[in-house]
């Protein structure tokens, strides 16, 4: 996506030292993590740059994270405007200003400012005189620096200011510890600026006491996309309020906090909130505090720094259970560098340069970011519902964080392919939120809140996915039914023009006319875009097809397997005098004209000549509409290249876009239309031309992870045939061999002993020692684990998966 009942404090204190002391046992803090041995001490996130994605709209950040963490501790960068980052999720390369290290991010969002970004705190040299909320062009309580004096690694973030202080930050799950040095016999502070979220926020509050050196606080925020011009609403609501509690190692020699303008030395307690609006409707608002520290000895800080969802006595708690008083910076960096090095091995490969290897493993790297952990060490967390919840039984963990128009494209099944049991607490976890929202599966989730943003049902082909790849341990058939429910129960928010077009609150939208029409009007759709709306949901019941296929459930799977072809609705063959193209129709059947196959009127974020390759479920029958197979892939050839035989790499809206995920799928297209080499040699281009090392390595946001699955899978030479299945289409490998470590005691290793920049096209294919001349993988080899080998060469071998029994099955 382009464009983001508490304990007392007794029993509290009781539990969280029987937690720190190992007496009490936290299950949920294992599953955040990782749990596999690598096979060697492979030290992979040596190979990790987090900097890549900072800049060309990438939008990843830096910091120190887990995998999966709750906290994500990272800089908030300033273009001179505290009410407006200018950088979506914090941080942005090319701006080398920071106003504070906050606390939580997600990874990749558009829709700028992004998300989260709560509780900037920020090291300062010298006193503080003036309300740091004041200072709207961030002139003052802000400070350059250099990427000279910058170090990101996986779970550890350095960096020296040009104001003399240093920031040295890791994390764990759910806490963080961090190193601040000022210079000696300079003035020391450290802002918390905790009303002053990305988006802004409704309320905010601090506490600091001198006594125990402690500051606690809280932000009410949410907001995300709050800011997109919709014309029928908007986000700008809250639906978390994130709890901190920080510690430090040494006392305060002063204090102090404000309210919007006023300054309050001495004060130890302040609260309000800055809105959700930017510049002057914003300007001067919030509130925070500082505590000051005597540098004439020495000029470090320790501060460790717990966070929660549910309240205050959650973040002690979650602050007890995973630091203690003699956690380090250097020691919970190692350990965090050890939970990374675990994650990495999850695909372990030979072969390939250093650089390639850095851009691989970064990617995955990115796709272990997200889901993010929201619940406590004791299994509390805020459902969407805005109330505090327990884990289902059996479930390890609750999820938040879920982009789903762009994800189920990728990101979830490298998801399940490679972390089964966090994909089934994740798929637990999005059905728990669904039925706290009144049964409604939301396509964008923020930690736990519904922000509605794209279009589509993504949470079907997400979970039929997690299926039919293993995934077990959640409530498989609750969820189905719940799934199909909404896609056949007409809903009263499916009839809200609330937040539309890029933000509408239903999940199947006007979904009684979608059943009567048999496609989304797009003058009465409540959707973005009618036609994009038909080929999503399109989609959305193939998967709840196959799924019932594989639970029985013959009567649903036949309905929705019949529905699942009413793409071919917005299908117009006489689109263009020479060639048929989704097309959006109105509710009197008639089709949306002028139309311009460049045109995004009824797509979201993509044109009509994206959006008509959208059906992965059943290309041949594309294919024929098309004018048969030959035909089809002769249009391919103009999507992908230009006349004089370069490749389109975005920017042309009659071609590929690689910026955007409704066509990354597109590329693969060549096998089901007999002709795989085209696929081998486009899929190298793109994933070389696109991606690369150093801060502009995506191609564009990375969305929850969506564009670094992508690059993952190329380079291992496989990629999902559809969303809701297991089979794998072929492309061409890059490294010499990998190993996929399911996480389940299944692996498949794929081997390509002549992979290099110049080997691109496949000649021949062993599973498991048998000769294959198929152009895609049966789910078999990525359930039940295998070997597959592959024979590259310079030259395209159109002979092999060129027969029609070859081809990959639609369903």
């Amino acid at each position: 996506m382009r464009l983001a009942p508490a304990l007392t404090r007794t029993c509290a204190g009781a539990v969280a030292a029987l937690l720190a002391g190992g007496l009490l046992s936290a299950p949920t803090t294992a599953s955040a993590e990782p749990q596999r041995t690598p096979s060697r001490d492979t030290g992979l996130s040596r190979h990790v740059d987090p900097l890549i994605g900072s800049a060309n709209g990438g939008n990843t950040y830096p910091g120190a994270v887990r995998p999966f963490g709750m906290l994500s501790w990272s800089p908030t960068t300033t273009k001179g405007d505290q009410t407006d980052t200018g950088a979506a999720n914090g941080y942005a390369y090319d701006t080398p200003r920071v106003r504070g290290f906050s606390l939580t991010h997600v990874n990749g969002a558009g829709c700028a400012p992004g998300a989260a970004g709560d509780v900037p705190i920020m090291p300062i040299v010298g006193d503080v005189t003036s309300s740091p909320t004041a200072d709207s062009s961030d002139e003052v309580y802000a400070s350059d620096f250099s990427h000279d004096d910058e170090t990101a690694r996986a779970g550890r973030y350095t960096v020296g200011l040009a104001n003399g202080a240093t920031a040295d930050l890791t994390a764990t799950t759910r806490a963080g510890v961090g190193d601040f040095t000022f210079p000696r016999g300079r003035a020391a502070n450290l802002l918390f600026r905790t009303s002053n979220s990305l988006n802004g926020s409704e309320d905010a509050d601090i506490e600091i006491d001198a006594r125990t050196r402690t500051v606690t606080g809280s932000v009410l925020t949410g907001g995300f996309c709050g800011r997109r011009a919709t014309g029928n609403g908007s986000n700008r609501v809250s639906y978390y309020r994130l709890h901190f509690v920080a510690r430090f190692d040494r006392a305060f020699a002063s204090v102090g906090t404000w309210e919007d303008d006023r300054l309050m030395p001495g004060a130890t307690t302040a609260s309000g909130g800055e809105g959700y609006l930017t510049g002057a409707d914003r300007k001067g608002r919030g509130s925070g505090g500082w505590v000051g520290f005597d540098t004439r000895r020495s000029g470090d800080v320790g501060m460790r720094v717990g966070i929660s969802y549910t309240s205050l006595d959650g973040a002690r708690r979650n602050l007890a259970a995973e630091t203690t008083r003699r956690s380090t910076v250097d020691g919970v960096a190692r350990d965090a560098r050890r939970a990374w090095d675990r994650a990495l091995s999850s695909i372990e490969v030979d072969g390939g340069g250093a650089d390639r290897r850095t851009a691989f493993y970064t990617a995955l790297y990115h796709a272990y970011l997200q889901p993010n952990i929201s619940n406590d060490v004791d299994g509390r967390y805020l459902g969407s519902d805005r109330r505090v919840h327990r884990l289902q039984r059996g479930q390890r963990a609750q999820y938040g964080n879920f982009s789903g128009w762009d994800q189920y494209r990728a990101h979830t099944q490298l998801l399940a392919l490679l972390e089964p049991q966090v994909a089934g607490d994740f798929a637990q976890s999005l059905y728990n939120l669904a039925r706290q929202n009144g049964g409604v599966w939301d396509r964008w989730v923020h930690v736990n809140g519904p922000t509605h943003v794209m279009t589509g049902d993504p949470s079907a082909p997400t979970l039929a996915g997690f299926h039919a790849l293993g995934v077990r341990n959640f409530d498989v058939d609750g969820a189905y039914d719940s799934l199909v429910r909404q896609a056949t129960v007409p809903n009263p928010a499916g009839l809200s023009e609330s937040g539309c077009p890029g933000q509408c609150v239903g999940q199947r939208p006007n979904l009684a006319e979608y059943l009567r029409l048999h496609y989304a009007p797009q003058d009465d759709c409540r959707c973005w875009g009618g036609a994009a709306e038909t080929l999503e949901d399109s989609l959305a019941d193939h998967s709840l097809a196959t799924w019932g296929e594989r639970l029985g459930r013959r009567g649903t799977a036949a309905r929705m397997a019949e529905r699942a072809t009413w793409w071919r609705n917005t299908f117009n063959p006489r689109a263009t005098p020479t060639a048929g193209y989704q097309q959006p129709l109105d509710a009197d059947g008639s089709w949306v004209t002028p139309f311009d196959p460049a045109s995004d009127v009824g797509f979201a974020q993509g044109s009509s000549a994206t959006y008509t390759w959208m059906v992965p479920q059943d290309v041949s029958g594309l294919a024929a509409l098309m004018g048969g197979r030959a035909t089809a892939a002769a249009r391919l050839d103009g999507f992908f290249r230009r006349p004089d035989g370069s490749w389109i790499t975005g920017g042309d809206p009659l071609g590929y876009d690689p910026t955007n995920e409704p066509g990354i799928h597109t590329p693969w297209l060549y096998n089901a239309l007999g002709q795989p080499w085209k696929t081998q040699e486009t899929v190298r281009a793109m994933a070389d031309l696109v991606y690369g090392t150093g801060p502009e390595g995506l191609p564009g946001n990375d969305d929850l992870g969506t564009m670094s699955a992508w690059y993952v899978f190329a380079s291992l030479g496989i990629y999902p045939q559809e969303p809701s299945r297991a089979e794998m289409l072929l492309s061409s490998p890059v490294f010499t061999r990998a190993t996929v470590h399911r996480g389940n005691g299944r692996d498949v290793t794929i081997r390509a002993p002549r992979a290099s920049a110049d080997h691109v096209y496949v000649s021949s294919m062993r599973v498991d020692g048998r000769r294959s001349t198929r152009s895609w993988l049966p789910a078999s080899v990525l359930l039940r684990g295998g070997t597959v080998d592959v024979a590259l060469s310079t030259r395209p071998d159109r002979g092999f998966g060129t027969a029609p029994r070859d081809l990959p099955v639609d369903r």
